[in-house]
């Protein structure tokens, strides 16, 4: 999984005070989760932009003085109006201990049921999964090229070695749906079928 580097300050006091301090001057108050202690730092919000405004998922490496940590975005809060970040949780990540994170879905193949007029939709942007760091995917794949129209992909079709994912069995990822222009078609045949037989008898 490709990973960003994040140049950050530890912060002395975390006190509210401080926090507005911080906001005001551009910057952005986090918390690294996971390890013996919370680290609490700061850094750019601009910084933060390759992270947040993506629907890729990353690993993320925060350097603090000297001091490296490898991890992962936990939570995120942003103000309701301006859409500006205010704060940024983060977790920790070691080899041998597994982490939950949220991958994006690829759509890749052709469905016979799209070819056919059917209409893709995608129910699951993104799936959770849990895995160790070094068996955590840029993206899960949806192979569509089995799906007719109505058939749905589950998300049991999409099962790995690798990770776990943490959704229901009967989780649908995506699903061909029929389009109203096929559905007005279907019907149109039907009906000229049923005039048709009628004729002959």
């Amino acid at each position: 999984m490709k990973s960003i580097t994040i140049k950050g300050s530890e912060r002395e006091s975390v006190g509210k005070v401080s926090t507005k301090a911080l906001r005001n001057a551009g910057a952005v108050p986090c918390v690294l989760y996971g390890g013996d202690q919370p680290v609490h730092f700061s850094a750019e919000e601009k910084a933060f932009k390759n992270l947040v405004y993506t629907p890729n998922a990353h690993t993320v490496v925060i350097e603090l003085e000297g001091k490296s940590y490898n991890a992962v975005l936990q939570d995120i809060q942003v103000h309701p109006v301006s859409d500006k970040i205010l704060h940024i949780d983060f977790y920790q990540l070691f080899d041998n201990k597994e982490v939950t994170m949220e991958i994006p879905v690829r759509v890749v193949g052709t469905s016979p049921g799209v070819l056919l007029g059917g209409v893709l939709r995608l129910n699951q942007r993104k799936l959770k999964v849990k895995a160790l760091p070094a068996n955590l995917p840029d993206f899960i794949d949806a192979d569509i090229s089995a799906l007719e129209m109505g058939n749905k992909l589950y998300i049991t079709k999409l099962a790995s070695d690798k990770y776990k994912f943490l959704h229901p069995d009967n989780t649908v990822v995506c699903q061909v749906r029929i389009s109203r222009a096929a559905m007005k078609a279907a019907q149109e045949a039907a009906k000229a079928e049923k005039g048709g037989a009628k004729k002959k008898k």
